[in-house]
């Protein structure tokens, strides 16, 4: 199939730069930029006319509940939910049930999004240990051939540092990507909100800034130790940019990201006991999201995840310690980015690379580029639209938001995979 978009803002991470072009797509893949190729014949035309054409997004970090919680969510609706908002690549965690932890699992996954899905592309993450028990190394090499892009134990702790080094030697020697969202449980423990004067004040279990940076702090000895390249998911305090900062400094092969919901809200947003604010990590300080921001905006953050966790309606209903944490979070990912530009904490480009240019680099996946012989996921985006968020209206099958009420600029009116437009508003 042959398609022209013309008259769009053309959004390209790559350059860095936003320029009024058309795009010429053939094939699957970016035929032209601002002139089409000799020969090139378009069956279908978009006019964008004051809109952005943007990469499509890529989450590195969201869970679709397939298999097992379908009570939850499943990769038909998250997928649907995922492509009307803009997001063409899906990276989802070990922890489904039963875990990804041997390739029947994986092509149970593939299989489903070709059968139910809605032409998202969806990479599974094996577990780094057999059924994340956290002691016996998964097989890694069996897991890769099968497609997994990379290996992580999600927040399931191994049984020691030794099971983690041997773990992190055995994904290097693969030229795998280790994926690590520090957790030291034992500071966990059965904590539900920042250590600090909002839950002394409310008197909920509190989650210090230590449980993330001790066992940062030793994740990041260990990359020193193994070489491993890895990849450091949902931080949460200034600390750990601090950390992550002088690590690469260093010269230690990692990278890091943060959800999105990280860098709006903070631990007094809790304060009447809404569950939906329930997440893990815990929302921290102002101080703490304003050191995110800043790692966002110098690049010590890469990526910008939605960290997508939906629920069912009894999972938030529960009293605020004993609800489930996560935020469903597809249908917020790409508003809550661009408010991040209208409140001036990156340029628009910038911004784009955090959700397009570095996952991709960072887990070895196609897109993010818009170039010649890209391949052609991308979204049209309306930066006019106005939408007052309401959770009823979510595509998602999880309707647990924070969001609610909250005022958004822009819309997806058109998403392309492969060059097929997949969703038209």
């Amino acid at each position: 199939m042959s398609l022209q978009i013309k008259n769009g803002q053309v959004v390209n991470p790559l350059e860095t730069t936003v320029v009024k072009t058309d795009l010429f797509l053939q094939d699957g893949k970016i035929a032209g930029l601002g002139s089409a190729p000799k020969s090139f014949k378009a069956e279908q035309t978009i006019d964008a006319a004051g809109h952005w054409i943007l990469p499509g997004l890529i989450d590195c970090q969201a869970r679709l509940r397939d298999p097992g919680e379908p009570e939850k969510a499943n990769i038909e609706s998250e997928t649907k939910a995922a492509i009307e908002n803009g997001i063409t690549s899906l990276c989802i965690p070990p922890d489904t049930q039963p875990p990804i932890d041997n390739s029947a699992t994986v092509e149970l996954i593939h299989h489903r999004n070709e059968m139910f899905g809605h032409q998202a592309h969806v990479y599974p993450i094996g577990a780094l240990t057999r059924g994340l028990g956290g002691e016996q190394l998964s097989n890694m090499a069996s897991l890769r051939a099968n497609g997994c892009i990379a290996f992580s134990n999600a927040k399931i702790p191994l049984a020691n540092n030794l099971v983690q080094r041997r773990a992190m030697d055995y994904a290097g020697g693969q030229h795998s990507l280790v994926i690590i969202q520090p957790i030291d449980h034992d500071l966990l423990a059965n904590g539900c909100a920042h250590e600090g004067a909002v839950a002394t004040r409310l008197g909920l279990p509190a989650i210090p800034e230590a449980a993330e940076t001790a066992a940062l702090a030793k994740d990041i000895e260990l990359v020193a130790q193994t070489g491993a390249r890895t990849h450091f998911g949902q931080l949460s305090s200034a600390r750990s940019v601090d950390m992550i900062r002088s690590a690469k400094a260093k010269g230690l092969p990692i990278t890091a990201d943060c959800a999105i919901h990280q860098l709006f809200l903070t631990d007094h947003d809790i304060g009447n006991f809404d569950s939906n604010m329930f997440t893990i990590p815990p929302l921290r300080s102002q101080y703490d999201r304003d050191a995110l921001r800043e790692g966002v905006a110098d690049g010590t953050i890469d990526c910008l995840c939605s960290d997508h966790q939906p629920h069912e309606v009894d999972a938030k209903l529960k009293p605020f310690p004993s609800a489930e944490p996560g935020i469903s979070g597809l249908d917020t990912l790409l508003l809550l980015a661009l408010r991040l530009v209208e409140e001036g904490v990156l340029p628009l480009a910038d911004l784009i690379a955090k959700l397009t240019l570095n996952p991709t680099a960072i887990m070895g996946l196609p897109g993010g580029r818009i170039g010649i012989d890209e391949v052609a996921d991308l979204i049209i985006v309306d930066p006019d639209s106005h939408w007052i968020c309401n959770a009823s209206s979510f595509v998602s099958k999880g309707k647990n938001t924070p969001f609610e009420g909250w005022d958004f600029h822009g819309s997806v009116t058109h998403t392309l995979v492969a060059g097929n437009i997949v969703y038209k508003a």
